[in-house]
């Protein structure tokens, strides 16, 4: 019962912001003169943020060195758990365009704050769609605006750091900007994936993890290193091992037994042949 009175509350809550964003940001876009609506976005990031703050089951923490340059730009990526990624990550003081599936644009209110703020509208199911992504943030960079992705594509069911997708490091390659990686851990009980419940309490951790250059690596490369640093952050987080929360990783395969210690018995001795009750023993030579 608590929970399902908490969850109404912070859904209303949000309910809130979104109706009271709308008439600020479109009074903010019509006077912001920036190429890349740095202010509205910026503005739009801040409402989305409150909702850190007036959920009460939500502790965040961010940890981290963030860029001394707002304004210059990267392309961020980052593990993608639950809805409440989005919130906590609002949280970064600069603006950033995001790439959003284009269901969350159809939505009224919410979708025509996103196109004031200048997001990125993607329909998954369509290539034309997914490929016209990267010239609209290509756009963005040049305008020395970050633009922010989350590669895996979806949120993860199972909290593992799923595949990602190669785009976004095709782009910093092809734009000579620095990738930024982002850690998130803990938001999978904020609201889990198909649910409408803020489950539990959340202790949420947040980090700016090391820009990577571009230069010296081929997108592939910068993909896989960047990749690799989410993974051990979260690992290092949760205590395990990094292929613990790496769904990409091999299982790990069983040590291969000597079939001749399968035969020795407990003692170490080897096996003794005995004569079978009633066979007659071999004659001597």
């Amino acid at each position: 019962m608590r929970t399902t009175l908490r969850s109404a509350f912070t859904w209303t809550a949000i309910a809130g912001i979104v109706l009271a964003a709308l008439p600020t940001m479109a009074i903010t876009r019509l006077f912001d003169r920036d190429p890349a609506h740095y202010r509205t976005g910026r503005l739009f990031r801040w409402w989305g943020s409150l909702v850190t703050y007036l959920n009460p089951a939500w502790h965040l923490s961010i940890s981290g060195e963030r860029p001394e340059d707002p304004r210059r730009p990267f392309v961020v990526v980052s593990n993608h758990q639950s809805f409440g990624d989005i919130p906590a990550a609002c949280r970064l003081p600069w603006e950033m365009k995001w790439i959003v599936k284009k269901e969350l644009f159809d939505a009224p209110v919410f979708g025509w704050l996103m196109r004031l703020a200048g997001d990125i509208a993607v329909d998954r199911k369509s290539a034309e769609s997914r490929a016209a992504v990267f010239p609209k943030a290509r756009n963005y960079l040049d305008k020395r605006c970050s633009v922010m992705f989350f590669p895996e594509g979806t949120r993860s069911r199972d909290g593992r750091v799923m595949r990602f997708a190669k785009g976004p490091f095709r782009l910093a390659a092809e734009a000579g900007v620095d990738v930024l990686p982002l850690a998130i851990e803990g938001t999978r009980g904020t609201l889990p994936k198909g649910g409408w419940r803020f489950d539990t309490d959340c202790d949420i951790r947040l980090k700016v993890l090391g820009a990577v250059s571009p230069q010296g690596r081929d997108p592939d490369a910068l993909h896989a290193e960047v990749r690799s640093k989410i993974v051990e952050q979260v690992a290092e987080w949760r205590g395990v091992a990094p292929h613990l929360v790496d769904a990409q990783a091999p299982a790990p395969q069983p040590e291969a037994s000597d079939p001749h210690e399968e035969n020795v018995p407990a003692g170490g001795e080897e096996p003794v042949n005995t004569v079978r009750s009633g066979a007659r023993p071999p004659a001597d030579s």
